[in-house]
């Protein structure tokens, strides 16, 4: 997983062969909080189950929730609480560290799609908590509109939230969750989107308005068109 250091362009790409994966480096602007592996895209592409069809691309269900795994675990690391212990290997007594399971992690996925993609989220994190927020986007005006709320009124003090909503276009959807969970307690570092493509006037938008906080995608798309 790469953290996006520099101006944003296409032709600004890099890529460092690592660990033996290619690890792409770019960024959007000021958004430094932006994270992006192609190693993701890559093993779909492998399973063959990528395809490309008239300039868009379709994941299959369970691809994409392999993507969400991977996206959720490398937005877990140095983030969450943890705590130390020990377990009793085969071997020996083994000292191990792990997620405590007394502070609060939450996932919101944005429905419908954000299912897919959070599908395999309780296989990375088992003491989560998950509410569903459903927005529906408007063709025409491209603006939001909520059709279903399961957030609570008020979150516990300490929570992680994860968001996630595959496709970041033209920003509207997003920051319209991301503002509703504000209005219930979570700061901006509190939260961290899972995205599986993201877009420059979504990623610009949540620079301006959410400062701190971190975008994990497996993708960036460089345009979007006029229906976005």
């Amino acid at each position: 997983m790469s953290k996006l250091l520099a101006p944003f362009s296409v032709s600004s790409l890099r890529f460092y062969r690592k660990f033996g994966f290619f690890l792409a480096f770019t960024s959007l602007g000021p958004f430094e909080n932006l994270f992006f592996s192609s190693f993701g895209l890559s093993w779909i592409k492998t399973r063959s189950q990528f395809l490309f069809f008239f300039g868009s691309f379709w994941l299959s269900e369970n691809a994409m929730a392999e993507l969400g795994r991977l996206l959720i675990y490398e937005a877990s690391r140095d983030w969450l609480p943890t705590v130390t212990g020990e377990i009793q290997s085969p071997m020996a007594i083994a000292s191990v560290e792990f997620v405590d399971p007394r502070e609060p992690v939450v996932i919101v996925p944005i429905l419908r799609a954000g299912l897919a993609l959070a599908e395999h989220a309780s296989s990375i994190l088992p003491a989560t908590k998950i509410y569903h927020l459903g927005l529906s986007r408007d063709e025409e005006t491209l603006l939001p509109t909520v059709y279903l709320n399961k957030l609570p009124d008020k979150f516990p003090e300490g929570s992680r939230v994860f968001v996630v909503d595959p496709m970041l276009a033209t920003g509207g959807t997003i920051v319209a969750a991301l503002n509703l969970l504000k209005e219930r307690g979570i700061r901006n570092k509190q939260m961290r989107v899972i995205s599986a493509l993201a877009a420059p006037p979504a990623l610009q938008k949540l620079s301006e308005r959410f400062s701190g906080l971190h975008v994990y995608t497996g993708i960036i798309d460089p345009t979007v068109n006029e229906k976005g």
